[in-house]
């Protein structure tokens, strides 16, 4: 049954309202205090003011007088709190920012060694997940396909399945182990502060006065971060692509569109992080210690906005959608959107072919207005009722409020983030630890913190892969109870096939890794009981006659 939280996030004018309260907030957290500027402080001795002027600087800084309070009380209230630094001063009636802002006080310990702790995180991290590749890989050396897929997968396919997911997994462990030694360097070698200033130094060359602030140079310190890292990590794509991904049949990328992509990767990076970077810097800048309730905010609206342009102006530069042709697909998906409520706008099949062979379907839109998406490789491969029951799958996620409910959860882990941000955000010794000694950025502060906030962030991503093969089960059940069981496990054995994906997997290793159940688990769950080798049927799907895309124009 839809909760309440369903049915709001479902709603136009509820989606809009909350839409335009998020937007509000953040126009008011960036400009409002030029818009609204608040009365100054009164001077001098607080013994040689009025009880108005005493109350209104209580009031500032949310201390909250009685109406009561004589001008005594008053004047030993607001001496009290001059002796406390003012941003410690704006939250003491919340208790959860006293306690953050006591909790900054405690970690802003001069010579802690916060490199050596970063560091220690980061090595600690690699070598938990190497650990965990290492027991997989023993899994992929088997020679034996899972006693539920022997009658349904070849020998063939199982070995070739097996060597695509060793192949796959010493890539990993080279591209983990290059990443790794590059973190040690950037730390080692102090990249940041380097870059930092190589920042600030192109824009006193070559920006007008007014571009020379922080937040013009973290927005050129991180368009020139991004450019390092891009460079750093070029030949790993290109290998991954071209030789991995091509070995196995899998790349249908050209050279040219390799580097077409990469060029408009860096455009939308070059239009997208400015804009968004100067909102997030500036609020944090202009709204005092209570900064993390207007961020968050912030980055809600923007998810918001997000997913209304992404597929109207970013979707299109990567891939052709086009509306799904007339015909006994169409119909039966429309008619499965229609039984279920589910706001259907458009069909679209997408040209995932163009870059690879993987098979894949999902929805996208606002609540009210949605749109799903096939894979021409998956209509390519799967008979019309198995691409329904893929289909099935997804809607079940809508119909049981998985979309909703992880949205609910990301946007209070975003809270927590930005929460226990505002502790590290003005931490003396974490900067200096990192050679910023004199200048303090917000966004240095920031990506620090996040290598910090790894190994909580681990735990983090075990408990969702954890919630997310919940869901998956009971989409998977959903699609069970419309009558597509049989048809559901085919389409599951045919994209394991298609795709080469892993057939087996160590517990371990799938707890942490895996935010969709193994194959051997979902056809344990649909009661699959094989009749024939689905396998073998595969390989003449491409004979058939299957629904294509009309040929109209893309989205």
């Amino acid at each position: 049954m839809p909760t309440p939280l369903d049915r709001a996030m479902k709603s136009k004018n509820a989606f809009l309202a909350f839409t335009g309260l998020v937007t509000g907030v953040a126009l008011w957290a960036i400009w409002g205090g030029d818009l609204f500027p608040s009365e100054q402080d009164p001077k001098g001795d607080p013994e040689t003011w009025t009880r108005e002027e005493l109350r209104r600087w209580l009031a500032a800084r949310n201390l909250f007088p009685n109406d009561g309070d004589t001008r005594e009380q008053l004047i030993e209230r607001v001496k009290a709190n001059m002796r406390i630094p003012r941003q410690l001063r704006v939250a003491n009636s919340f208790s959860t920012m006293d306690f953050l802002q006591r909790l900054a006080r405690f970690l802003d310990r001069p010579l802690f060694p916060w490199k050596k702790l970063i560091i220690g995180f980061s090595v600690g991290q690699y070598l938990f997940e190497m650990f965990l590749g290492s027991r997989q890989f023993r899994v992929l050396q088997r020679t034996k396909p899972p006693k539920v897929l022997e009658k349904e997968v070849s020998q063939e396919v199982f070995d070739k399945s097996q060597a695509y997911g060793r192949a796959k997994a010493k890539f990993a462990g080279a591209s983990g182990l290059y990443a790794q030694l590059q973190n040690l360097a950037i730390y080692h070698f102090d990249v940041l502060p380097k870059l930092w200033s190589l920042a600030g130094d192109f824009l006193l060359r070559f920006a007008p006065a007014r571009f020379t602030g922080e937040i013009s140079q973290s927005i050129v310190f991180v368009l020139g971060f991004c450019l390092l890292q891009q460079i750093l990590s070029l030949p790993i794509s290109i290998y991954q692509t071209f030789v991995l991904e091509e070995k196995f049949g899998f790349n249908k990328q050209t050279p040219k569109l390799f580097v077409t992509d990469i060029l408009k990767t860096d455009l939308l990076v070059g239009i997208l992080v400015p804009p968004i970077l100067a909102g997030f810097l500036a609020i944090v800048k202009k709204t005092g210690a209570q900064f993390f309730y207007y961020l968050w905010l912030f980055v809600a609206g923007l998810q918001v906005f997000m997913i209304t342009i992404y597929p109207i102006a970013i979707l299109p530069l990567f891939n052709k959608l086009s509306p799904l042709e007339e015909g006994k697909l169409k119909t039966d998906v429309e008619t499965l959107a229609k039984k279920l409520k589910f706001p259907l706008h458009e069909l679209y099949v997408i040209d995932g072919s163009k870059r690879s062979a993987h098979s894949n379907a999902y929805f996208f839109g606002l609540p009210w207005k949605k749109h799903i998406v096939i894979y021409d490789t998956l209509i390519d491969h799967a008979e019309n009722d198995e691409v329904v029951a893929v289909l099935g799958h997804e809607l079940g996620h809508w119909s049981l409020g998985h979309t909703t409910k992880l949205f609910a959860i990301s946007q209070a882990h975003l809270f927590y983030i930005f929460s226990l941000f505002s502790v590290f955000v003005h931490n003396n010794s974490l900067y200096s630890a990192f050679g910023f000694g004199d200048q303090h950025p917000i966004l240095i502060g920031f990506l620090l913190f996040s290598d910090i906030l790894g190994p909580l962030d681990n735990v983090v991503k075990l408990l969702m892969n954890i919630l997310s093969r919940r869901f998956e089960f009971q989409a998977d059940a959903f699609a069970k109870n419309l009558g597509y069981s049989n048809e559901l496990a085919r389409s599951l054995i045919k994209l394991q096939i298609q795709n080469l994906s892993t057939m087996d997997a160590d517990w371990m290793f799938a707890s942490y890794n895996f935010s969709h159940p193994i194959l051997t688990e979902r056809l344990k769950a649909l009661d699959w009981q094989p009749t024939e080798r689905v396998a073998e049927k595969t390989e003449d799907q491409d004979s058939k006659g299957v629904a294509t895309a009309t040929g109209r124009d893309e989205l």
